[in-house]
């Protein structure tokens, strides 16, 4: 559900005077970094949530979160590896207490379209008592270059088992814009931004869309879903890994999401991506050779 519509614009939004930090969890995934970066062009200071910073932060250890939350004022939250694994509402609710101690005066969350776990977790946030925004969307074009859907198109084969339903697929840029604006700008809090492209696409449209966009041949082909996994396990992918593509394709690729949201409309007042810009700016960086 998208809980207003009123539509942001520059000439309406105030933006908040850059002070303190703003702490993004995820930093270095899809969305994460393309937030950093639209922070720091704006001159922000910034601070990366991983295990790989300093200080670390790991999902599964909250014994220094106190730490990563000093001089913090807001926050971007993407959880990994998504919020619809079990488990993931308990640690946003310890996540949300801590930083509503340690004074975080925003939070944007990145959440999922058609995900019971992930709308629970939203709920969280949106009720934490801390101004906090949602940017919900579902498959990223991202996930065709930077994603296991890459070795597929190189492989000249998009084996899914799927076939009719179509997808909004957003781009994970647009995700980033909302987010940033959403951290940066008055006037945001309480809203649930539905991100979405502005086309339904099925994968052997995607498939003909990469074609025609590249000249590289992509073909779709319908398989089961045990010789999907199965090809999965033998590119080596975690089980957890297994389990939440399995769940994703299963159940909330099943036509929940056939529907255009209008959350970049609403947060930027513009247009969202389309996957054939998607596409030609993929190819032009040589995304796709192997």
């Amino acid at each position: 559900m998208i809980v207003s519509m009123k539509t942001k614009t520059q000439n309406t939004t105030r933006i908040s005077t850059p002070s303190a930090t703003t702490l993004v969890l995820g930093g270095n995934g899809k969305t994460g970094r393309r937030v950093v970066a639209g922070l720091k062009a704006q001159g922000r200071s910034v601070r990366i949530g991983s295990r790989s910073a300093s200080p670390s932060f790991d999902w599964h250890d909250s014994r220094n979160w106190g730490t990563v939350f000093d001089g913090i004022r807001e926050m971007y939250v993407a959880y990994h590896p998504d919020l619809a694994v079990p488990g993931a509402s308990e640690h946003i609710r310890q996540l949300v207490a801590i930083a509503k101690e340690r004074g975080v005066q925003k939070i944007v969350l990145l959440s999922g379209r058609g995900e019971e776990e992930a709308q629970l977790c939203e709920r969280i946030v949106l009720h934490s008592g801390i101004p906090a925004t949602v940017v919900r969307c579902s498959w990223f074009n991202q996930n065709f270059t930077e994603s296991f859907f890459r070795d597929m198109v190189l492989s000249g084969t998009l084996a899914l088992p799927v076939n009719s339903v179509r997808e909004p697929f957003v781009d994970a840029e647009d995700i980033a814009a909302v987010a940033v604006a959403a951290l940066t700008e008055d006037g945001h809090s309480g809203e649930i931004y539905e991100i979405t492209g502005p086309r339904l696409l099925t994968f052997p449209e995607v498939a003909r869309e990469i074609t025609a966009g590249t000249g590289r041949p992509v073909r779709f082909e319908e398989i089961s879903m045990e010789t999907f996994v199965a090809g999965l396990q033998a590119a080596g992918l975690p089980g957890d890994m297994i389990k939440l593509i399995h769940y994703l394709t299963s159940e909330v690729l099943d036509g929940r999401n056939e529907s255009l949201g209008d959350g970049v409309q609403r947060a930027l007042g513009r247009a969202p991506r389309d996957f054939s810009d998607f596409v030609a700016n993929a190819h032009a960086s040589r995304a796709w050779e192997a």
